[in-house]
């Protein structure tokens, strides 16, 4: 098998794995979106999907990164949906404004009123608000308690950034039970600040324990080494 035999055997992989978990929760693999986190994928890895129309929508957690693979011709030729998945500084908002279709992890409202201020003239940006579901203070984001008002804030106050669900990482190493109850925490909080029927986005779940998240509601799932890392050794 060769690298791009790898890479497409993954994305199956990861799609059956999606569909199997759709199945058993009684959801449409339809209303599931795969955000291939591309951030540490080589480019011709990237580009080797792309081309076989396998991925859309691609996250990215550096700006300046993001901005030298996506604004160079071999990539900005594709129709991709961008996602900003990284802690954004403030000073760095007004070039994610400018690249991003998303940015799935908004923590203050001084950010999202900077992206609001950049954006190029007829521009609607997604955004999502980023839940901490750890006490690690490395990890970026609000508890519920205090993502929720923000949700509501800024879906009153803004125009131009849609403030459309909530993006929120597990623990790592977590048990079952643990991520289960954690995942069903975020929806529930979600199906109540973001009402069936408007434009929404639940993002839940990473490769280790993406399974898990659709199975209790995720909507865009983020998978980066199930797609650019596994099988993929010495090829």
């Amino acid at each position: 098998m060769n690298r791009e035999e790898a890479l497409v055997n993954n994305f199956q992989t990861v799609q059956a794995a999606l569909a199997a978990a759709c199945q058993r929760s009684g959801r449409r693999l339809q209303d599931i979106t795969l955000l291939a986190v591309t951030k540490y994928a080589q480019d011709q890895d990237v580009l080797t999907l792309l081309e076989k129309g396998l991925i859309r929508h691609v996250g990215e957690s550096r700006v300046q990164q993001a901005l030298s693979r996506w604004t160079r011709p071999d990539f900005a030729r594709f129709d991709t949906v961008k996602h900003f998945i990284g802690h954004l500084q403030k000073n760095k908002a007004a070039k994610a404004a400018q690249l991003f279709d998303f940015v799935d992890s908004l923590d203050c409202p001084e950010t999202a009123h900077a992206l609001e201020r950049a954006l190029p003239p007829g521009k609607t940006l997604r955004a999502l608000v980023q839940v901490k579901l750890t006490d690690k203070d490395t990890q970026s984001g609000l508890a519920l308690p205090q993502a929720r008002p923000l949700a509501r804030e800024l879906k009153k106050t803004l125009s131009g950034v849609r403030v459309c669900g909530y993006m929120a990482i597990a623990p790592q190493g977590a048990a079952q039970e643990e991520l289960r109850a954690l995942f069903r925490s975020v929806k529930q909080a979600f199906d109540e600040d973001f009402p069936a029927g408007e434009e929404r986005y639940l993002s839940l779940g990473m490769s280790q324990d993406f399974e898990t998240a659709v199975e209790e509601g995720s909507s865009l799932p983020r998978i980066g080494s199930k797609l650019f890392a596994e099988n993929l050794e010495g090829l």
